[in-house]
């Protein structure tokens, strides 16, 4: 496939519905500045395309790669490409579950008599649904197709229809501070957090792989990620965060009174941007504008839907099952996992209450167990099987222990950035050892 389809298809799933809330959450607490988060998004993408591509590209057209893990078949062995398949499909089960979250929200925000309960349920069945009749080729096309309409609802729905209706800059001016449009209003920890785990991400998901694989030549992939990484930052950035900005001002301004959200009363900072749409919006300009969401929405959960389906099917129930090789077969298989998996993301989003936290938690514990055994795979000279092993598991076993043990952490650092050392160090230590023997 094409440069822009490639390039729109990660962009829409790497942003998607999930980040679109999530920015709205970061512009209604501290404005302009959460737009520092895509950022990362572009050095990311950027960066893979320059040392990342190349390399997996030439593999790919040698060995016929499908999934991520099997690139550390190729480096280790069936062993470490089990724990990488059994690591990367629970990221994405959880990624999945961010995103059906993200849809239940903005349904019940919109449609104020059903509960968010009922809206996780329709939007889950809708998803999962929708996924299992289509493959990557659909994904991808349909990604495209849900990503013009978004920038299309924002750039002439949401945006200038939401700045008037609050009043523009004047009321933002005289509602919030000036912290709320300056772009230092971070600290340097977020900063950092945001670049240790969203960075690597761009090394290790299996949605971008399969879109290396997809791509017609190296070049292609490359000038994707170059157009999915402008896209990110500044485009999607600051159309988020400003939403959310702007719903912070019609909360203070008691805008969102009639809806049970009154300026003294505590509201979720992701309710905000799909409370304000509701608030500010006409009827079919409403319509419109919860297409575009849901198509964002729809373009990320489909991409992580057929990421954790190829992972179950691929890389780890294949070890144990000699399934049918008819594709007919294999089809319905692939159907089955990924009705599943659906079912299993639906479940684990009935427990979480925050779209960008669980975005985070996944990328995490991803980031943590596979960005340094794949890089050591890529870049050094003697990859070692065990120490990749031992690494992948202490690294996001590190990271899901602080996380649940939710212990203060020095300098207010992620427990992501822990794991990732936890992984260096247990990589390059028994590496250095073995290697010797």
């Amino acid at each position: 496939m094409g440069s822009w389809h490639i390039g729109l298809s990660v962009v829409a799933t790497d942003v998607g519905g999930g980040f679109s809330i999530g920015l709205g959450g970061l512009g209604f607490i501290i404005g302009l500045a959460g737009s520092w988060m895509l950022f990362t998004g572009l050095i990311g993408a950027w960066l893979s395309a320059v040392v990342l591509i190349p390399v997996i590209c030439k593999l790919s057209d040698k060995h016929r790669f499908f999934t991520f893990p099997q690139i550390f078949e190729h480096f280790y062995n069936g062993k470490v490409a089990l724990v990488a398949g059994i690591i990367s499909a629970i990221g994405y089960i959880g990624f999945t579950s961010s995103q059906l979250l993200a849809g239940a929200k903005l349904a019940s925000a919109t449609f104020v008599d059903i509960d968010l309960m009922t809206a996780l349920i329709i939007m889950g069945i809708i998803a999962v649904v929708y996924t299992g009749i289509g493959g990557l080729k659909a994904v991808i096309y349909t990604d495209t197709i849900q990503w013009i309409i978004l920038m299309s609802g924002l750039i002439f729905i949401g945006i200038p229809i939401s700045y008037v209706a609050i009043g523009g800059i004047d009321a933002i001016q005289s509602t919030l501070g000036a912290e709320f449009l300056s772009m230092g209003n971070i600290t340097w920890q977020q900063l950092v957090n945001w670049a240790v785990t969203i960075i690597p991400i761009w090394f290790v998901g299996m949605t971008l792989y399969q879109r290396m694989y997809a791509s017609k030549s190296p070049k292609q992939a490359q000038k994707a990620w170059f157009i999915a990484g402008l896209f990110e930052w500044p485009i999607m950035a600051f159309m988020g965060v400003v939403l959310g900005l702007f719903s912070r001002v019609a909360f203070e301004n008691d805008m969102f009174a009639e809806l049970g959200f009154a300026a003294t009363s505590e509201m979720d900072p992701e309710m905000g941007l799909p409370v304000l749409l509701n608030t500010v919006l006409p009827i079919g300009l409403l319509g419109l504008m919860l297409s575009a969401y849901f198509s964002a929405i729809l373009s990320t959960a489909d991409s992580c839907l057929v990421a954790a389906s190829g992972n179950v099917q691929t890389d780890i129930l294949s070890r144990f099952f000699n399934f049918n090789q008819e594709t007919k077969a294999q089809l319905r298989v692939s159907q089955i996992i990924t009705l599943s998996i659906g079912a299993l993301a639906l479940l684990l989003a009935t427990y979480m209450t925050n779209v960008l936290d669980l975005m985070l938690y996944s990328y995490a514990f991803m980031v943590s167990g596979l960005f340094v055994p794949v890089l050591a795979a890529l870049y050094t000279k003697k990859p070692n099987s065990v120490a990749a092993m031992v690494s992948m598991i202490l690294g996001g076993s590190t990271t899901v222990t602080l996380v649940v043990a939710d212990w203060p952490l020095p300098l207010g650092l992620d427990a992501n950035i822990f794991g990732i050392l936890m992984s260096v160090v247990v990589y390059f230590v028994l590496a250095t050892i073995l290697n010797k023997k």
